[in-house]
């Protein structure tokens, strides 16, 4: 059923997936109606891959269940079931309306409509409010998703302040939104942000790290912290930020700590866990900043340690898995380096001992993201990158220890020449052993290394 006066246009048929398709065929041959609805027909009509394919029908979930044989009632109590089609699971939602939203975040109740319009009328924007009939090639778009696509506007549908009140996620999203597909938010959506933080304040953190990651997806991740930061949403989320918002730097430096870190996130072309880092790399320069004398300029003496210290309780705050985390504070403790030519081979084995050798790739990408964020000429630092780069490789191929692990030796043979018991003392001499081979690799055979685990228990170390 589609309301009189609702715009419904014949369009070039767009490309569903078979199974898709077919599933809509079944429910059709059944009596009942199905379209492909959301971000799925946004993408589509962009020109974007498409990951997921939602279905919004108006059989209820009894008769789905019925309609097909191989469905799983995934979330009946809101309507919705998997279908398995051929080697595809597509998700398949009554047509609903929803009660009022108590907690912020989901509706306290929803009701079965037979109307696709009422089912557009509760999503959250215009674009995101379009249905699609595969079989009929019928495109309903009540709210002008259509019209918001061309114009490049993310607009709430219906009343901005109403929709942000409803589900406090909904104003990340936009921002979200507004980086992902590179769009404006209309400035009536925009204004409602703000007055509706309080039911931001419910959505839970695990929710607000998942659409971080989502926004870190897109080619200028920095225009969604922008909006986050101009709508007051980054006040509630990591505040430590915006400490550097207007933070003049030094000669080294064109821009303030924010737009630096704006600059080095989107140049950090990688995995969203790196541009996390990369958000976060500078998080210590405020606390460390000082005026020298000397220079007459700005300092920030030991600002990858205190980054990495205002790191992780962010990282914890936003429930970020141990080793994203580990990850995260790792690469921000390590980011700030500079190769110089007079480098031992030695200086190169501690430098990668320190940083870990598994995080090395990843630095150099912060790395060179950094210097191409200072907004200043980069010939020189990129050409040090490279020689350290250079330089890594060249150590590498001789097959440096850089682990206990990688020693002649290990705690088993300790214990058995030294008559040593299990305890703090074999990790000591390990660790003591690594330095000596360190510094000189050719140290790491088995007798040496004996040889100087003895001088080491005999000088009670």
């Amino acid at each position: 059923m589609i309301k009189r006066g609702v715009p419904v246009e014949l369009v070039v048929r767009l490309v569903v997936p078979g199974e898709v398709a077919a599933t809509c065929d079944k429910l059709r041959a059944k009596g009942k109606r199905a379209w492909v609805v959301g971000g799925c027909v946004r993408d589509a009509l962009l020109g974007r891959p498409v990951a997921d394919w939602d279905v919004a029908t108006d059989a209820l979930p009894e008769e789905m269940l019925a309609i097909f044989p191989r469905a799983i009632p995934t979330g009946i109590k809101h309507g919705t079931v998997t279908v398995l089609m051929g080697d595809a699971s597509i998700e398949v939602t009554t047509l609903r309306g929803e009660g009022a939203y108590s907690d912020g975040r989901r509706p306290d109740s929803v009701h079965f409509v037979d109307d696709i319009t009422a089912d557009l009328a509760r999503r959250d924007f215009t674009i995101n409010a379009i249905a699609y009939d595969p079989v009929s090639a019928e495109l309903i778009d009540p709210h002008g998703g259509q019209k918001d696509l061309a114009l490049r506007v993310i607009r709430a549908v219906g009343n901005p302040l109403e929709r942000f009140a409803e589900d406090g996620l909904r104003v990340l999203r936009a921002a979200r939104f507004a980086a992902t597909l590179e769009m404006e938010i209309a400035k009536d959506t925009l204004a409602a942000i703000r007055p509706t933080l309080d039911t931001y304040r419910k959505v839970s953190q695990e929710r607000v790290r998942d659409e971080w990651l989502k926004s870190m997806k897109a080619r200028r991740p920095s225009r969604a912290f922008e909006v986050m930061r101009d709508a007051g949403i980054l006040e509630i989320t990591c505040p430590e930020l915006l400490l550097g918002v207007g933070m003049e730097q030094n000669k080294y430096h064109a821009y303030d700590v924010w737009r630096h870190g704006m600059e080095c996130m989107d140049a950090c072309h990688s995995d969203p866990i790196l541009r996390i880092a990369a958000l976060l790399h500078d998080v210590g320069k405020p606390a460390s900043r000082a005026r020298s004398d000397k220079t007459q300029d700005y300092t920030f003496y030991d600002h990858d340690r205190i980054g990495a210290e205002i790191a992780d309780p962010i990282c914890a705050r936003l429930r970020f898995s141990n080793d994203e985390r580990a990850r995260i504070v790792g690469l921000v403790r390590h980011h700030l380096f500079h190769y110089e030519a007079d480098w031992s081979d030695a200086t190169v084995r501690r430098w990668m001992r320190r940083v870990g050798k598994d995080s090395i790739p990843d630095l150099y990408v912060l790395n060179e993201a950094d210097v191409r964020a200072k907004g200043v000429d980069a010939t020189a630092d990129l050409a040090s990158l490279e020689a350290l780069k250079a330089h890594v490789e060249k150590v590498l191929l001789a097959g440096t220890a850089l682990t206990t692990r990688d020693l002649a030796i290990d705690g088993n043979d300790l214990m058995k020449q030294l008559a040593l018991s299990p305890g703090p003392i074999l990790g000591r001499i390990l660790a003591h052993l690594l330095d000596v081979v360190t510094t000189d690799p050719a140290q790491n055979e088995r007798e040496q290394l004996l040889a100087r685990a003895r001088e080491f228990v005999s000088e009670g170390s």
